[in-house]
């Protein structure tokens, strides 16, 4: 069995922190494999050489001040060298480098927003240069959530009503996998998709792609995530078609249908220009204003029948952005 063969046991080595990481990991291993297999063998051999004979009387055996010496110390200097590796890696883990790459990062239940330098936003899917170091500027906006990426070898929570960092340096492009590591609930109801299958959503669903780009292309990404997303031919995508395509990634289609199905939250269909009855009593014009001011502030104006849930998007979503939702909600009649 060679070494390529053995780190099979461990996702793929993406990140700085891969090499130190996974040689603890094995060292801990077979250290534990070989004193297992010594442990194990030392007393199966004292078993059959002392077993119970006919004629022959046990006789105490004292004791060796060296083996007994040698069995107290060992132990405690191994132990000595795991904490220092141990804690050596703890702090790389948490000192980023003074001009890591600041992404911000919000949780909510059950998606991911990435907060880029330029404003930009990308959402369950977050895209970072190549060997550059990239911080990440965690918080959540409801329950407990934590980022995990196995192949950069990192996982942090996200704990509403603080700040948490989380730093690595990708050395390989491509696309890897993250989840969502700590366990924050499912939802109510299944979520109606486009073809109007249903959909389960909860914390098994609350994970995404790292996109990792050569620093050639980071600069062109960020300027394009300011932009409408394009068809296959180049043509932009109108408001209405890039609302519809936010509801699903901001995911709003957790608690809002768009055909009229009970939910969460009110349903969008019909929505734009009727009277909407509100918790206190009152009615209101479902205008612009009245949406946009639900999506920033959700627990200004409550909707009848509906609990004050709605995590705020206010600095998730740039003015274009609430347009293009605006605009979809509009053909929803």
């Amino acid at each position: 069995m060679n070494s390529t063969d053995l780190m099979k046991q461990l996702p793929a080595q993406w990140s700085t922190f891969g090499p130190g990481f996974d040689w603890l990991f094995y060292f801990l291993y077979w250290m534990s494999v070989i004193l297992f297999v010594g442990i194990i063998g030392t007393a199966v051999y004292f078993v059959v050489k002392y077993r119970r004979r006919p004629g022959v009387k046990a006789e105490p055996t004292g004791h060796n001040l060296v083996m007994e010496l040698a069995w107290t110390v060992a132990p405690v200097v191994l132990l000595v060298m795991l904490f220092h590796w141990g804690f050596s890696g703890y702090i790389s883990l948490t000192s980023p480098p003074p001009d890591a790459l600041d992404i911000r990062v919000r949780a909510r239940k059950w998606s991911w927003d990435f907060e880029y330098p330029n404003g930009g936003h990308s959402q369950n899917d977050v895209t970072v240069p190549l060997n550059r170091p990239v911080r990440f500027v965690m918080s959540s906006e409801d329950v407990i959530h934590s980022m995990f990426v196995p192949a950069f070898r990192v996982k942090r929570d996200a704990v509403p009503g603080m700040y948490s960092t989380l730093w690595f340096q990708a050395t390989h492009t491509g696309d890897t996998r993250f989840y969502c590591a700590e366990y924050c609930g499912a939802a109510d109801e299944p979520v109606t998709q486009a073809d109007g299958s249903a959909r389960e959503t909860g914390h098994f669903s609350m994970g995404g792609l790292v996109h990792i780009v050569p620093q050639s292309a980071w600069a062109g990404y960020l300027e394009s995530i300011l932009r409408a997303p394009s068809h296959a031919d180049g043509r932009e995508f109108t408001p209405a078609e890039w609302g519809e395509q936010l509801y699903t990634q901001q995911n709003c289609n957790t608690c809002h249908s768009v055909n009229g199905t009970p939910m969460t939250g009110p349903t969008w269909q019909h929505l734009f220009g009727q009277q909407v009855p509100l918790a206190d009593g009152t009615r209101v014009l479902a205008d612009e204003n009245f949406i946009r001011r639900s999506i920033l502030e959700p627990n200004a104006q409550v909707v009848q029948g509906f609990g004050p849930i709605m995590p705020s998007y206010q600095g998730s979503l740039t003015d274009r952005q609430l347009d293009a939702i605006i605009a979809y909600i509009r053909t929803l009649r």
